[in-house]
């Protein structure tokens, strides 16, 4: 595919956008307004950001990415603003907010390429740690930063600066540093296996000693934040990136033992972490209580049939903390089996394209660090539309480019920046 039509794709993506907040208006007895024109603005400048960066400083990259993040936000953008009009304008604002920060990272590594990130690895993995314990701040105090508690987990600080408060998620970010580590010190010790396709001797327990080590910090800090999701996606990353660098069976099924292990330590640990068991088991048998936002949201994905009741015209407000935790489900109603499906077929062709720039990546690096940073979507994918499908508990993950939020949205788009300069870098 060309730039031109990538190009293309992109201003599509950004119609759409605007398209769903007409069909909001409309629903709603309204008619056209700036909230249109506003949104297709910003998607556009957002997104045209990311597209001119790419051209000046990434031109070998590949094509499909920003068209794929740029449809799952505009789909997760028109739901947000059915849901919560207030919520939708802050979403904007991050939306711009991450493009810059895209842009940002292709800018400092237009020269000197992923290499820094390879050689300060355990500087960006104790910047990750701190970025981790700093939730863990008292929620008052003369400092500028406090830690914030939701829904029993600790994963937020709240920024007073006087006039301007925000809200951020730093545990985002630490996730990516966490890859960026991973995929240096893998690629480090596993450098003489071509294709990573049998075991790497180098590879010895003194060696994976640190790995442990970091691995075990990261679930313990966010096990004392009971987040049980973020514990259970940084595992899984973990053990798969092992996998990859070893082609060790052992790790995977090592890693769901310990994935069981560390659940059923958490559902007795953690009251809030036993009310997402109970409904997960037994929704409609708890309708009351702990079942109500998953029984909500298999009614209205019922109501949704083939083609959805249409946007502004379901009731998925119904559903707790619809724009967050539940997207896929209020997208299920408004939008329908064909609307998920579209929302699925997304997220797997971004998959997919990682994949492939992974497989085709010659340097073990680069095949690393493009390799976790597509589990670590993939992954997280699964998780939260897991938890509305029943596959799994709910885990209280955002859905990548869709949910609201802008810790989510700021790394994700840090992270489709890594991933843009890897296929640069690999095409040259």
């Amino acid at each position: 595919m060309t730039r031109r039509w990538e190009g293309g794709l992109l201003v599509g993506a950004a119609a759409l956008a605007g398209f769903g907040v007409v069909l909001v208006n409309l629903a709603a007895g309204g008619g056209f307004d700036l909230e249109a024109g506003v949104t297709v603005l910003v998607f556009g400048l957002a997104f045209g950001l990311m597209f001119a960066a790419v051209q000046m400083w990434a031109p070998g990259a590949s094509p499909l990415l920003l068209p794929c993040a740029a449809l799952l936000a505009a789909i997760g953008f028109a739901e947000i603003y059915r849901l919560a009009p207030v919520r939708a304008g802050l979403q904007r604002w991050w939306l711009l907010i991450a493009s810059m920060a895209g842009c940002a990272i292709l800018f400092a590594l237009r020269k000197v390429g992923l290499e820094p990130l390879r050689r300060y690895r355990f500087l960006l993995i104790t910047l990750a740690g701190i970025m981790l314990l700093l939730p863990l701040l008292a929620t008052s105090g003369p400092l500028p930063i406090h830690g914030v508690e939701v829904n029993g987990s600790r994963l937020w600080v709240q920024i007073d600066l006087g006039a301007i408060q925000m809200f951020f998620q730093p545990g985002e970010v630490a996730k990516l540093l966490f890859v960026v580590f991973l995929a240096s010190y893998l690629a480090d010790r596993a450098a003489s296996v071509p294709a990573f396709v049998r075991p790497a001797p180098g590879l010895e327990m003194r060696q994976l000693a640190p790995l442990l080590l970091v691995w075990a910090a990261s679930v313990g800090v966010l096990v004392f934040q009971r987040d049980l999701g973020a514990s259970l996606l940084l595992l899984g990353v973990f053990v798969g990136m092992l996998y990859a660098a070893t082609g060790r069976k052992r790790y995977p099924l090592v890693g769901l033992g310990l994935m069981a292990v560390g659940a059923a330590a958490a559902v007795f640990l953690f009251p809030h972490v036993q009310r997402r068991f109970v409904a997960w088991l037994a929704p409609f048998a708890n309708f009351e209580d702990a079942g109500y936002q998953i029984a909500q949201a298999w009614f209205g994905m019922s109501s949704g049939s083939l083609s959805g009741s249409g946007l502004g015209l379901g009731r998925p407000d119904f559903i707790p903390l619809a724009e967050t935790d539940f997207i896929f489900a209020a997208l299920g109603e408004e939008l329908g089996f064909a609307g998920t499906a579209a929302l699925l077929g997304a997220f797997l062709l971004f998959v997919a394209v990682g994949l492939g720039i992974a497989l085709r990546s010659r340097d073990p690096f680069r095949k690393l660090l493009t390799g976790g940073l597509t589990l670590l979507v993939g992954l997280q994918t699964f998780l939260i539309i897991g938890g509305v499908l029943r596959l799994v508990p709910v885990t209280g993950l955002p859905l990548p480019f869709t949910s609201y939020g802008g810790s989510a949205m700021v790394a994700g788009f840090m992270l489709l920046a890594l991933m843009l300069r890897a296929s640069h870098e690999e095409s040259q």
